[in-house]
């Protein structure tokens, strides 16, 4: 096996960074996808993905690749089918969409600091009051269908999104432009901040001058001659996005089995020249087979439990790559749900109200049993809803540990009323209510998944919560967040993922309580107002900003709508005669037009 490791130093964590999630994250929201794999993350607004570190047989020249051939891709978990940065929601649809249509504004440079760098737009330039933001984009970039790129493609993003109709995760993204707020309720006819000056130049102007308005920016344009009479409503399940949807990368899409496979030849028009390959193909599997199907050959690009690599240790067919990921596991609370009504969470559940029973579940859990049984020690325990190679990771000496104690957690319980009544060996609520707890979790990965979970709600029965798996069993992928974001009743608390987009830490998307992907449904003023201060204009100076997040995971770390678990490091397996592939903080699918088959 030829092994390469790639994982980001400590200087990442303090460096100064400027990119943000894009999307906000939930990549948080910054572009967060729920991801299935729990070591890994899930990602809502993701900025581009190209933000790789490592470079898989990178040997070969730039221009002297071997041409020819196809490679695939491999994923663990069924695809939704929402090719469209618009509406996408999950890990599943980013990868084939990163494929044939990776192109954003620009990239998030993972060798300079998570600084941003001139993709779509070659260059931007801002005004005296950083209210706006002019880009020049590149000429000659061209659509699937034949169509040029132009300014045109972002307002028509930007208007879909702040679109009255459109019920995506992406309104943070774009509620930052001037008119937004009179645009969404009907009350204009175009978003009046965005403006086309010609077909290269877009000026976008800001209601507020923030410190990260750029980062947040959705850089992500979308097809208007392909999709603009499509009714908004209806965009979401339109063939033109499910089943023939048009991009701006090296390869296009050629067919789609939904839920199995999707298939791309080479677009030879693709503006940073034709790729190296002609084809590619996302090709969904069982991920309990992931590390035997990259050694027999079947696929030659998968991110791998560390079980699974382990094996092939020696096996020269495959190159492993480890990378910290930008990303963070967690348990989660649910403390209420959505008011889709009022666009805000409600925090109606009585259950856990208190956050002495919610930090009993945190000593109850063994975190770091967690990383060493079921990652093989690969990950990082933390105690903040941060990845730590953010530079805004806090200051642990400030944070409560929650370090594994059984005692404590029944000592907590007890304090809040919660004793064991009947002798049954379960504690009872104040109320002398029987107290039962439901664990919602995701069947991927496929070899940990069910142990996993089982040791978990070993942990929190041992302490006297009387805990199991909902239904008895696990749920597929995409079951499991349908049913995460809808509330449902039996939900008490999940195991859920968020990838982050980029390296700007600002929680809007997810910890709002006006944002939907806040699904522990948490509603906290105090937070509101730190998340807001973090971007203020008083923000732009990095050091202000880090004493606000600094603040602000104290606040979180101590009221714990939800337990975070660990901040992962990813491992990719590569097949060893495929070359120029990028292993990044979130995924290995950016910059496809790199990738080449060198079979000598």
């Amino acid at each position: 096996m030829k092994r390469s490791r790639y994982l980001l130093g400590a200087s990442m964590i303090s460096a100064v960074l400027i990119a943000s999630a894009c999307g906000n994250n939930a990549d948080e929201n910054n572009g967060a996808d729920t991801n299935g794999n729990d070591n890994g993350a899930n990602e809502t607004n993701e900025t581009n993905d190209n933000d790789g570190n490592a470079d898989n047989n990178d040997a070969e020249a730039d221009g002297d690749a071997p041409q020819g051939g196809s490679v695939t891709y491999g994923y663990t978990a069924p695809f939704a089918g929402l090719f469209d940065w618009n509406w996408y929601e999950g890990a599943d649809d980013s990868y084939p969409l990163t494929i044939f249509n990776g192109e954003a504004l620009y990239d998030v440079d993972q060798e300079d600091e998570f600084n941003l760098a001139p993709r779509l737009a070659s260059d931007w330039e801002w005004s005296d009051d950083n209210l706006t933001v002019t880009f020049t984009l590149e000429e000659g970039v061209m659509w699937h269908n034949g169509e040029e790129l132009t300014a045109e493609d972002f307002e028509f993003s930007y208007e879909t999104i702040a679109h009255p109709d459109y019920d995506g995760p992406r309104l943070s993204n774009v509620e930052r432009i001037e008119g937004f707020d009179e645009y969404r309720a009907g009350d204009a006819d175009s978003l009046e901040g965005v403006e086309v000056v010609d077909d290269y130049t877009l000026e976008v102007t800001f209601q507020e001058a923030l410190a990260n308005n750029l980062e947040e920016l959705w850089p992500y344009p979308s097809p208007k001659a392909h999709l603009e009479d499509i009714p908004v409503d209806e965009l979401e399940d339109a063939p033109e996005v499910r089943e023939n949807p048009v991009g701006l990368g090296a390869f296009e899409v050629s067919n789609i089995t939904p839920g199995e496979t999707v298939e791309f030849t080479a677009f030879e028009d693709y503006y940073l020249g034709a790729p190296n390959l002609d084809e590619v193909t996302y090709r969904i599997v069982d991920g309990a087979q992931a590390g035997e199907l990259l050694a027999q050959g079947e696929v030659d690009i998968i991110e791998l439990e560390p079980t699974q690599a382990s094996p092939l240790e020696d096996n020269e067919a495959v190159t492993l790559e480890e990378i910290e990921a930008l990303s963070y596991s967690y348990l989660g609370f649910k403390l209420g749900e959505w008011d889709a009504e009022e666009e805000r969470v409600d925090m109606n559940n009585e259950k856990f109200q208190s956050k002495e029973v919610r930090q009993a579940f945190a000593y109850a859990i063994d975190r770091q049993g967690i990383v060493e049984e079921f990652s093989e020690g690969y990950g990082t325990v933390i105690n903040a809803p941060e990845s730590v190679i953010r530079w805004s990771y806090p200051d642990e000496s400030d944070l409560n540990q929650y370090e594994y104690d059984p005692d404590r957690a029944r000592e907590l319980l007890e304090e809040a009323g919660y004793e064991d009544q009947t002798g049954d060996g379960f504690v009872e609520d104040p109320d002398g209510e029987e107290f039962t707890v439901n664990l919602a979790a995701m069947d991927t990965p496929a070899d940990i998944a069910e142990p996993r979970a089982q040791y978990i709600i070993q942990t929190l029965q041992d302490v006297g919560i009387n805990a199991q798996i909902m239904d008895g069993q696990l749920l597929d992928f995409n079951l499991f967040y349908d049913l995460v974001e809808e509330d449902h009743e039996d939900i008490d608390i999940f195991l859920g993922a968020w990838g982050l987009a980029t390296a700007d830490p600002d929680p809007s998307g997810l910890w709002r309580s006006n944002d939907f992907w806040n699904f522990p449904r948490w509603d906290n003023e105090e937070s509101d107002e730190l998340i807001a201060e973090g971007i203020s204009e008083e923000a732009i100076d990095q050091d202000y900003r880090q004493e606000v997040y600094q603040e602000w995971h104290q606040l979180v770390n101590e009221e714990l709508p939800l337990i975070p678990l660990n901040s992962p490091i990813n491992i990719y397996g590569i097949n060893s005669d495929v070359g120029g592939v990028t292993a990044g903080v979130r995924h290995a699918a950016a910059d496809s037009h790199e990738w080449y088959i060198d079979e000598e």
